[in-house]
């Protein structure tokens, strides 16, 4: 699938593969215009993606092809076991999460997933979990606490479920809690959005000691298309709305919500899965080795601290 925004390179693309195909062919010589050509593609989708709007940027986050939660888990992890259920209600499969080693150090790694077909939509309900998967997400947080494991999460939701079920099962209640005793962790815990990072579907397994985001993805309050419908009524100011958030990782960092921005490569995760889990993997470690210096009590108070402190106001 290609964005609207990449047409002029796959255009380009396109006529390259035409040229290499026309020398084959022909035996003609023309490796000077294929490597002109090449190069001007080159320094067509450095600018095209350096200079994307918000809204282009929020694309690139949904693009179907985009790694999602447990395609990076069973990338990094050597023994990945899932776990399941909440023990109340039900297994939600929108949230995952189990124990998993990289390098030697077992992790407890959480997230939402969603799915690359209808069928798996369906089953994953498109990455919005009910107050059960929520539940479930704390029932793994407190079970790495009690075995002394460091936690990672990954964030990529459009959304906690909004049915009216969800509701009468205490979907307030349950992200609220998830995130009162986020804050009372004792062991390391790395937060990454790794795709969509909506209103309190995502806060709901993001409050951590580190909290990151990859380049082409998106954390608000709402949604574009969302934000668009209540103040214009209409879905067709989504990028405006887009502006308007500010909810790129440059925008999070520039307001201290979020800790770091990790790099994609160039056009997005989807075209070099193994090179974004490697460096997934390298940033979890990295973080992991600064955050296991400090004591349980140290964490949680820096933790406090840190979202104490963000946002501007008057006393």
């Amino acid at each position: 699938m290609q964005l609207e925004f990449e047409q002029p390179i796959i255009e380009l693309e396109e006529k390259l593969q035409e040229m290499k195909q026309l020398a084959e062919n022909s035996k003609v010589d023309v490796s000077e215009d294929v490597k002109s050509l090449e190069n001007k593609i080159q320094r067509l989708k450095e600018d095209t993606y350096k200079n994307l709007t918000r809204w282009q940027r929020v694309q690139l986050s949904r693009h179907p092809e985009r790694p999602y939660t447990l395609d990076y888990i069973y990338n990094i992890t050597d023994d990945f076991i899932e776990i399941h259920g909440d023990r109340s209600v039900s297994d939600d499969k929108a949230m995952v999460g189990g124990f998993g080693s990289i390098d030697g150090q077992t992790f407890m790694l959480v997230g939402q997933q969603k799915g690359r077909n209808t069928k798996q939509r369906q089953m994953r309900n498109f990455g919005m979990s009910n107050p059960e998967g929520y539940r479930k997400a704390l029932r793994l947080f407190k079970m790495a606490e009690r075995f002394n494991k460091p936690i990672v999460t990954l964030i990529d939701t459009p959304g906690a479920f909004p049915g009216l079920e969800a509701e009468e099962r205490g979907q307030g209640e349950a992200i609220a809690r998830n995130i009162q005793e986020m804050f009372m962790l004792k062991v390391p815990v790395i937060c990454i959005i790794i795709g969509e990072g909506a209103s309190g579907g995502a806060l709901g397994i993001a409050i951590g000691d580190r909290v990151l985001m990859l380049e082409n993805t998106w954390y608000s309050v709402i949604s574009p298309e969302s934000c668009s419908s209540i103040l214009w009524r209409s879905w067709e100011y989504k990028e405006q709305a887009a502006e308007a958030l500010r909810l790129t990782a440059d925008d999070m960092k520039g307001f201290g919500l979020v800790d770091g921005i990790i790099p994609e490569p160039l056009g997005g995760a989807h075209l070099d899965m193994q090179w974004m889990a490697d460096k997934l993997k390298e940033v979890i470690l990295k973080e992991f080795k600064a955050l296991d210096k400090f004591t349980p009590e140290e964490r949680i108070e820096n933790r406090i601290e840190k979202f104490a402190n963000m946002g501007e106001f008057e006393e």
